[in-house]
C-alpha cells in the first residue's frame, strides 16, 4: 500500500478538475452502468439511490471532486473516509469488490472524456483510486475485526427473527429483532444503524440502512420504519413481516452516534422519522447520563404521524434534566397543545437560540436533507462550531464507493 501519492499523479488529478467539473455527472453515471451489469456488483448496493433522479451519482461526482481539490492535503477527507468505511462495513463491502469499482471508473472516465483521458491521466486517476481504497481496507478490516471479536459480535450476515411488532403512528411501524441463534447482540452505539439484505419476491436482493431506535441492552435491536410512498423495502416490512418473520442483518454500524461520557449538554434535534437515532440517544441518556441536561426537539405534520410519544414522555419523567419540546407544523383539531404536542408550526433557529444552549451543547440533527441544511447552517451561523454540531441524514452520501 502506497503510503502517499506521486507529485507527478497529483498534478495530473488537479490538471483534470476542469474536466471533472464539466462531466463529473456523467462519468459516475456511466461508471455506475457498467458496474451493474455486474448483478453479484449491482447487489451490493442501495439501488434506491439510484433511480432515474440520480442522488447517487451525483452525489459520487461531488465526492469525487472533493477528493480532487483536496489531493495535496486529505486530511479534510477523513469524517468522509470514516463514513464511507461505515457505510461499506453495513452493505460488507469486501477487498475482492474494489477491483470492479475501478475498472469501472477508468472506464467511465475513458468513455465520457474520449481522448481528454490520456494515458497518463487514467493512469493517475487509477492511482489516486487504490491509494483511497487501500484506506478504506484498511479501516474497514479494523472494523470487521473489532465488530466480530465483540461480545454479542458476528461477522457477515445474520439471521434475525421479528420478535415484536409495533404500530407508532399512521406511517412509523417498529420492529423488534431478537437472533434467530438465540445468541447476545453487540450492544450498539446510541445513533448507529442495522443494514438488512431483503429478499422479496420478484425483486433483487435489496440493501437498507435503518436506525436502531432502541437503547442498548446486548440482547435484541429495535428499528423504527416510514412507510415511504414509493418504497419497496418499507411497503414490504409495514405490510408482511410480523412475529416470526426472518431477515437478514450486519452488524451495527455508523459514526453518527452519542458519545459514551457526554460532557457538556446535549440536544437532540430531528424532524419526521429522523426521531429514530434520537430515540436510541435518549433512552441511553436518561439510562446511563444522569448529569447531563438533554434537550429533545422534534417537529412532525401533527399527531397522526407523531411517533413514540408517550416512550420520550415516560423518559422524560425518568429522571430530572431531560426537557421535550414537540412542534407540530399543522395540528389538527383533536390534537392539544401541552398534551399531545408543545408548540404549533416549525422548529426555527431562533427558537433554539432562545430555548438551548447554544453556547455549550452539542447538537445531534438528523432529518431529511432540507431540514438538515436548515439547521447546520443555521446553527453554524449562531455561533455554533461544527465541532459541535453532528448529522445524520437518510439517502445517499458523497461517497467514493457509494451505497
Amino acid at each position: 500500500m502506497a503510503t502517499e501519492l506521486s507529485a507527478q499523479t497529483r498534478t495530473l488529478i488537479k490538471a483534470s478538475l476542469p474536466a471533472l467539473e464539466a462531466h463529473g455527472l456523467a462519468i459516475t453515471r456511466a461508471m455506475y452502468a457498467r458496474m451493474f451489469q455486474n448483478e453479484t456488483i449491482r447487489d451490493l448496493f442501495n439501488q434506491s439511490h439510484h433511480g432515474d433522479a440520480g442522488s447517487q451519482p451525483r452525489a459520487l461526482a461531488n465526492a469525487i471532486l472533493a477528493y480532487a481539490r483536496n489531493i495535496d492535503d486529505l486530511v479534510p477527507m477523513a469524517a468522509a473516509v470514516e463514513r464511507i468505511a461505515q457505510k461499506h462495513v453495513g452493505l460488507q463491502i469486501l477487498p475482492e469488490h474494489y477491483p470492479y469499482v475501478a475498472n469501472a471508473l477508468l472506464g467511465a472516465i475513458k468513455e465520457v472524456l474520449g481522448d481528454a483521458a490520456t494515458d497518463e491521466i487514467l493512469a493517475a486517476w487509477g492511482e489516486g483510486y487504490w491509494f483511497l481504497a487501500d484506506l478504506l481496507i484498511a479501516r474497514e478490516g479494523m472494523l470487521y475485526n473489532k465488530l466480530a471479536a465483540a461480545e454479542g459480535g458476528w461477522r457477515g450476515w445474520r439471521d434475525f427473527t421479528v420478535a415484536e411488532r409495533r404500530v407508532e403512528s399512521a406511517i412509523i411501524t417498529s420492529f423488534v429483532l431478537k437472533p434467530a441463534d438465540g445468541g447476545a447482540v453487540i450492544r450498539h452505539r446510541p445513533g448507529q444503524y442495522l443494514t438488512f439484505w431483503l429478499e422479496i419476491p420478484s425483486q433483487p436482493p435489496l440493501k437498507r440502512n435503518y436506525s436502531i431506535s432502541s437503547a442498548p441492552d446486548g440482547a435484541a435491536y429495535r428499528i423504527s420504519v416510514k412507510r415511504e410512498p414509493l418504497g419497496v423495502a418499507s411497503n414490504w416490512l409495514h405490510d408482511h413481516a410480523g412475529p416470526g418473520t426472518l431477515l437478514k442483518v450486519s452488524p451495527p454500524a455508523g459514526e453518527f452516534f452519542l458519545p459514551e461520557h457526554p460532557d457538556r449538554p446535549v440536544v437532540l434535534l430531528s424532524g419526521g422519522v429522523g426521531l429514530t437515532p434520537m430515540a436510541s440517544m435518549l433512552a441511553a441518556a436518561a439510562g446511563g447520563h444522569p448529569d447531563v441536561p438533554v434537550h429533545y426537539v422534534h417537529g412532525t405534520l401533527d399527531g397522526s404521524t407523531h411517533a413514540m410519544g408517550a416512550q420520550v414522555r415516560e423518559l422524560a419523567a425518568s429522571r430530572p434534566g431531560i426537557t421535550v419540546t414537540t412542534f407540530y407544523e399543522q395540528p389538527r383539531p383533536e390534537d392539544v397543545a401541552g398534551r399531545d404536542y408543545d408548540r404549533a408550526g416549525r422548529i426555527d433557529v431562533a427558537w433554539l437560540r432562545a430555548n438551548t444552549p447554544l453556547d455549550q451543547a452539542h447538537y445531534f440533527l438528523c432529518g431529511p436533507r432540507p431540514f438538515l441544511r436548515d439547521f447546520v447552517t443555521g446553527l453554524t451561523q449562531a455561533g455554533v462550531p461544527g465541532t459541535r454540531i453532528h448529522y445524520e441524514f437518510f439517502g445517499p452520501a458523497d461517497e467514493l464507493l457509494a451505497a
